[in-house]
């Protein structure tokens, strides 16, 4: 459904993506992972037609991502990076006034959505947080009910409860039949909701992979609370690798299948137990050392 063959655009200052190649399946949720300024939102761009790629070519749904982009951007759902709004509309004018673009009469989907994330729209967007524009630039991207989603950062300013929302409607998309390419720099996002990803860094495609392979290299550091020093040792005893201890306290190191971990820790006194929140920087320097090698 999307396919990227060999993309480079570069900016004066030589940042930017080169050589790019990925595709995605129709029906698949693909995540596109990289840290701040990796190259994410160049290739989003070059996806829409918004710059020309300087070498190679994007087909999506079998139409050149340059010479066809207004067509594809008529069918796609998208969602920038950096949300930008007619502040003297209000919320309900505005989506209204893209749904009169796309020429939809039909507002169920709509209705449906403003429901889902618990928006009022009456509002100006200008008086608005970021998190109920981003709300708004979700609805606008889904309310016509495209069969691809291109979608940058898209959780970026919601609460915790409205992430889980997005979450949930992604799955929901996904079990529909929708082809979705979704860019993020948060791994426990992309576990919840991906089929695939592609990770790039400094501009370069580092990996293309099946989600389920990537977490059998997902290291987490769970942090157990014992009564004395003597719990810890036993823990070493039974190949518990320690990473960090003092006398009531232990970092350890888990890899891949979290449930042996578990069943060891059974046999220790255990007072409290809580799990470091993973970065997707560990999960790159898990696969690739300081200059982009695969470990």
């Amino acid at each position: 459904m999307i396919e990227v063959k060999n993309c480079s655009m570069l900016y004066s200052s030589k940042k930017g993506i080169t050589d790019v190649s990925f595709q995605v399946k129709a029906g698949e949720v693909f995540g596109y992972l990289g840290p701040n300024g990796a190259g994410k939102t160049t290739t989003i761009r070059c996806l829409l037609g918004f710059m020309k790629a300087q070498e190679g070519k994007i087909i999506i749904n079998g139409l050149d991502s340059w010479s066809d982009a207004a067509k594809i951007q008529e069918t796609v759902g998208y969602i920038p990076g950096e949300m930008s709004l007619f502040d003297d509309m209000t919320g309900a004018e505005f989506l209204h006034f893209l749904l009169q673009m796309r020429n939809v009469k039909d507002k169920t989907r709509l209705n449906e959505l403003l429901k889902i994330f618990d928006l009022d729209p009456r509002g100006k967007i200008r008086k608005m947080s970021k998190g109920m524009k981003q709300k708004v630039g979700l609805i606008a991207a889904f309310m016509h009910d495209p069969q691809i989603y291109i979608l940058d950062e898209p959780s970026s300013g919601l609460d915790p409860l409205m992430q889980q929302v997005f979450v949930n409607l992604i799955k929901e998309e996904r079990k529909r039949g929708k082809t979705i390419l979704m860019s993020s720099h948060s791994f426990e996002e992309v576990d919840k909701t991906c089929d695939r990803i592609a990770m790039i860094r400094d501009g370069k495609i580092v990996l293309v992979e099946d989600i389920e392979v990537v977490k059998q290299h997902r290291r987490k550091i769970f942090t157990v609370s014992v009564e004395n020093a003597l719990e810890i040792t036993k823990m070493k005893q039974l190949g518990i690798s320690v990473v960090f201890e003092n006398d009531h306290y232990a970092e350890v190191e888990v890899l891949g299948d979290f449930k042996p971990f578990f069943e060891l820790l059974k046999q220790i006194q255990v007072l409290d137990l809580d799990v470091k929140t993973q970065r997707l920087e560990d999960v790159f320097m898990k696969f690739y050392g300081k200059e982009g090698d695969v470990k």
